[in-house]
């Protein structure tokens, strides 16, 4: 390790996972969704263009100019929760850390070569201890995953199509890969927040740090089962009306709506995947290489299955019904969208550990950064 971890535990005992892979925690929408964009026309000239272009070094000096880095002299009980997850999910090199000042609850995985975390002032002011372990470990998951890169990427499009909004036509192409972009993100949130659980272990938790975010400081005010009965209330409740409206209200947004993340979370702390990471049985980075990325497309077929079969939203109860069973057709759909893609290595996906910076879509079929760490698989946070 690149730092000494072991003096900055906490009190109470929490299970470490060495050499843990990002594919252990990863929700299989994240990996479909990675998919999905990197199928998207243009996006591997873009990617590859602005891999080169983007200003890393500029934004590494901005928050060193204007932010205050965590350290052992500066938020040191921040510095000693990022430490502490970066020994429970074995991140071999730390990131900085900084602290911006904004009233917005917020934290972000930005960077290319190398992720940085961010957290804002509203978020460290919002959330206890044990709450912001969690997000710290979110953060810390992010980078174990490689996602920094396509945050920044992300983060750089969308300032540009502001930008280049009265070119005719211009601004069409950047909001394709935009939108695609926050499709994957959102998918990818769902992933990190998991990473948060393994860090934190402590799902009350992670549900008050949710909670929080939606609806601020007063828990005294709140109750997480009335809260996640929200999230039940938003899948299945409405008409075909309301369905459509989901969909134009989250295309805008970065992250899913609170109270979704607060049910899938919930809902894998109770699934055997989540025990057996648990009890020590979890995807290792060493073995990374060895994994097929057909296998987790088929994986992420499956998911896709289910998702149709289960769902209770009624778009897609209409569309279940038309075609003749929810059964029948999400095995069509789920075979048709990744069925076709596992024997096609142009998708690159690395295996589910960290994406590789310059080896984004149109590598082998085993995809790249096999060893899916923060510092050397990183290809986005």
């Amino acid at each position: 390790m690149t730092e000494n971890h072991q003096g900055n535990l906490p009190g109470r005992q929490r299970k470490r996972f060495p050499d843990i892979s990002s594919r252990a925690y990863e929700h299989p929408a994240d990996r479909s969704a990675l998919v999905a964009l990197r199928k998207l026309s243009g996006f591997d000239t873009v990617f590859k263009a602005l891999s080169g272009l983007l200003p890393e070094r500029s934004l590494r000096l901005l928050f060193l100019s204007d932010s205050v880095r965590v350290s052992d002299a500066q938020f040191s009980h921040l510095n000693d929760m990022l430490r502490d997850a970066c020994y429970i999910l074995d991140l071999e090199k730390v990131p900085p850390m900084y602290v911006t000042q904004d009233p917005k609850p917020n934290a972000m995985c930005i960077g290319l070569d190398e992720p940085i975390i961010v957290v804002t002032t509203g978020l460290v002011e919002l959330l206890d201890e044990e709450e912001m372990r969690a997000v710290v470990g979110h953060e810390v998951g992010h980078a174990l995953s490689g996602h920094s890169v396509y945050r920044t990427i992300l983060l750089f499009l969308t300032n540009l199509a502001l930008k280049v909004a009265w070119i005719p036509l211009g601004n069409v192409a950047i909001m394709a890969i935009v939108t695609a972009l926050r499709e994957w993100f959102r998918k990818s949130e769902l992933s990190a927040d998991r990473a948060g659980l393994l860090v934190g272990q402590d799902l009350q938790a992670s549900m008050r740090g949710l909670m929080k975010i939606a609806g601020g400081n007063h828990l005294h005010e709140m109750n997480v089962d009335a809260f996640l009965a929200q999230a039940d209330e938003y899948e299945k409740g409405g008409d075909l009306r309301d369905s459509v409206l989901k969909i134009l209200n989250v295309l805008p947004r970065s992250h899913p709506f609170t109270t979704v993340r607060a049910a899938e979370l919930k809902k894998w702390s109770e699934t055997r995947d989540y025990q057996r990471i648990m009890d020590g049985h979890y995807p290792k980075r060493t073995e990374d290489g060895d994994t097929s990325v057909t296998d987790s497309f088929r994986e992420s077929g499956r998911h896709y299955a289910e998702s149709v079969r289960n769902s209770k939203d009624p778009l897609m109860k209409l569309v279940t019904d038309i075609a003749g069973g929810a059964g029948d057709l999400a095995g069509d759909l789920g075979e048709k969208l990744f069925g076709r893609f596992g024997g096609n290595g142009g998708a690159g996906t690395g295996a589910g550990g960290g994406q590789g910076a310059k080896g984004a879509p149109g590598d082998d079929e085993r995809g790249t950064g096999g060893d899916g760490t923060g510092g050397r698989g990183q290809s986005e946070g």
